[in-house]
């Protein structure tokens, strides 16, 4: 072979950048090639071929683009940084004459929506989005995140505390008068009761459980899941859990409705009360808060005070549980129980794949840990570095003012 051989000396010379106390090579410059260099052994012209890419580099894009069709040289400046794109507020949409109405009776314990009641307005909003339609929610107190869920009318139930009889004689007298096209429920406890009563009061078919919905089919599964019953959307449907994707990008009106309501007549119930269950022996599947303890904790007679003061049920960390200090009923995890509450507190947990499994479903997770790169901190929305013995007395202590005054 008649290659000329290279001066490895001589080529890291020719990168050297000049000035400095320290010396200092620049790689990615192409040096000026020597008359002698220009061309092969052959007599063909050298070609570079990490030269001709950076020309063909498109610059300004997130992924690595080339233009093969480029012949200028490339810049030598560094491409222009993409700008953030700014968070633009949500779009307002406003539905003045609306077809027909499609009404949804979310569960909204305490006011407030839960995952499941959202997804019932995104299933609402695709029966109505299909031909001009507008969503009314039927809902015992109008909130200001209505509108954000999707909703373009809100009519409150002239229903007080618990009363399933009274509240499915409310809503028939609406269904009756307003000409629903549809009435979404919840399949939960609360709704798929309220939905059931509905249909023996009222007469309509009700499609319970659906998995899947259209604005032109509906589908569940029978026969223990091995078949698929489909049809066209009735009336009155009760909605699976996680069948639907929540309602988001725009903000809807929420425009409240006036609507005259027949006298309460006496019904079969005289008096009926929510009693709630104690969370201290409510399981973990079911709980709403749960406070958990892990390594990190060893004061567990605070723990435990802290706990009652507030009104959560207790959890554990697969190791608090190994080492017998909390039940076994108590771990959450993979291992343990996969929680769907609304709010985790983890006190002196530092965040073990399993662990973290076990509350992927929890609405808010607030941690304390003393390590600020705890997979258990970067998982949580709120997050305190300290020591979890000087934050439970301190809490307790807040609390305990709180009840005071």
């Amino acid at each position: 072979m008649n290659r000329p051989r290279k001066d490895p000396r001589a080529a890291r010379a020719a990168h050297r950048v000049t000035g400095g106390a320290r010396p200092r090579f620049d790689l990615a410059r192409v040096p000026d090639a020597a008359p002698e260099d220009a061309l092969s052994a052959s007599g063909r012209p050298r070609r570079d071929p990490r030269a001709q890419e950076r020309v063909a580099l498109v610059p300004g894009t997130l992924r690595r683009r080339l233009d093969r069709a480029q012949r200028a040289p490339a810049a030598s400046a560094a491409p222009p940084a993409l700008a953030a794109p700014a968070d633009a507020a949500p779009r307002l949409r406003v539905i003045a004459q609306p077809a027909y109405l499609v009404a949804l009776v979310p569960d909204a314990p305490g006011g407030r929506l839960t995952p499941h009641d959202r997804q019932l307005f995104g299933a609402a909003r695709l029966l109505a989005d299909a031909d001009g339609g507008a969503v009314l929610a039927l809902v015992d107190l109008a909130t200001d995140e209505l509108a954000g869920a999707g909703a373009d009318r809100v009519l409150t139930l002239p229903v007080a505390g618990y009363d399933p009889e009274a509240k499915a004689l409310a809503l028939d007298a609406v269904r009756a008068a307003l000409d629903l096209r549809h009435m979404l429920f919840a399949e939960s406890a609360e709704g798929g009761d309220l939905a059931r009563r509905l249909a023996a009061l009222s007469g309509e078919e009700l499609f319970a459980g659906a998995e899947s919905l259209s604005p032109k089919a509906v589908t569940r599964p029978a026969h223990g899941r091995r078949t698929e019953q489909r049809g066209a959307p009735p009336r009155l449907v009760s909605l699976a859990a996680d069948a639907v994707a929540p309602h988001a990008g725009t903000v809807h009106e929420a425009l409240p409705v006036a609507f005259a309501f027949p006298e309460p007549a006496g019904g079969a119930i005289l008096a009926a009360e929510f009693i709630p269950a104690d969370p201290a022996r409510v399981s973990l599947a079911e709980a709403d808060f749960v406070v958990s303890a892990g390594n990190g904790v060893t004061d567990f007679d605070a723990f435990r005070a802290l706990v009652a003061a507030l009104g959560a049920t207790p959890g554990a960390s697969r190791m608090v549980c190994d080492a017998g200090l909390m039940p076994r009923a108590a771990q959450v995890g993979a291992s343990g129980t996969v929680l769907d509450a609304r709010c985790y507190f983890a006190l002196g947990i530092a965040g073990a794949p399993q662990h973290l499994q076990g509350v992927a479903k929890c609405e808010h997770v607030v941690a304390v840990n003393t390590d600020l790169h705890a997979a258990m901190i970067e998982r949580a929305g709120l997050a305190i570095v300290a020591d979890a013995q000087k934050v439970m007395p301190a809490l307790i202590g807040l609390l305990a003012e709180e009840a005071g005054s």
